[in-house]
């Protein structure tokens, strides 16, 4: 695990540079993205740079990692509009290669991902009880897209978006580790002193159920990129391999 910590938009701009890269080299990669606020941000720093270039993104696929279950698709709060909206929106990508995990049937979800080939890149942000989409703590390293109960916590993250905790949706449906950690890279990305224990959970933490994101030890290509707040709890012994950049 490569942990990089410098100021958020420069964090930005290199997670958002590492997913060009990509295309660039492989126009129809399949990307899976979990829409939460550090995501978007280089979802939109990607798309922009893409027509600054003239990268085309037509052929690449984009598989959710997560949904709310029971909203519909063109509810502006669910991560299918937010995905649209920061990144199909601004560019060539085709929402016809946009996919989405069905709480009906996600079993389904796996036989595309693995149809595609697998997931080329996994861009991901942090819960603040160190979950990875919808994989909240108790969730287990085997599990497929499934469907999650959402924690209080969060449900409390989340309220702001929904106008009140007891509006929030009570379950999403999510990929699982199974997914995730075999992504051929993983970007993580986390800003902000309340995420900073996740963070230290996440790379100190056991590789157990009891905080999900530890899981992302396991595989040998994960990019994690934080800011100073993110990573106001890491010591200088913290991990292996720490750039610092900028002040």
């Amino acid at each position: 695990m490569k942990t990089i910590i410098s100021p958020a938009e420069d964090c930005v701009r290199a997670a958002a540079e590492s997913l060009l890269t990509l295309i660039e080299k492989k126009p129809d990669a399949v990307l899976a993205p979990d829409g939460c606020g550090e995501t978007l941000r280089v979802l939109r720093r990607a798309a922009a740079l893409a027509g600054e270039r003239a990268v085309p993104l037509r052929e690449l696929r984009v598989f959710a990692v997560c949904e709310y279950e029971g909203l519909d698709a063109r509810d502006p709060r669910s991560v299918r509009r937010h995905l649209e909206e920061a990144f199909f929106a601004g560019s060539d990508a085709d929402t016809e290669k946009l996919y989405i995990p069905d709480a009906n049937d996600p079993a389904a979800y796996d036989a595309l991902i693995a149809a595609a080939g697998g997931l080329d890149m996994a861009l991901l942000g942090l819960g603040g009880n160190a979950r990875v989409g919808f994989n909240e703590p108790a969730t287990q390293f085997g599990t497929n897209t499934h469907v999650q109960k959402l924690t209080d916590k969060t449900k409390r993250e989340l309220a702001s978006l929904f106008g009140g905790e007891d509006k929030v949706p009570l379950r999403g449906v999510t990929m699982g580790f199974q997914q995730l950690c075999f992504a051929r890279e993983i970007e993580l990305i986390a800003f902000g002193k309340e995420k900073s224990a996740a963070v230290f959970h996440m790379l100190y933490g056991r590789d157990d159920s009891v905080y999900p994101a530890a899981f992302l030890q396991l595989p040998p290509n994960v990019t994690v990129r934080l800011d100073e707040g993110a990573a106001e709890r890491l010591g200088e012994k913290s991990f292996d391999a720490v750039c610092f950049n900028g002040a």
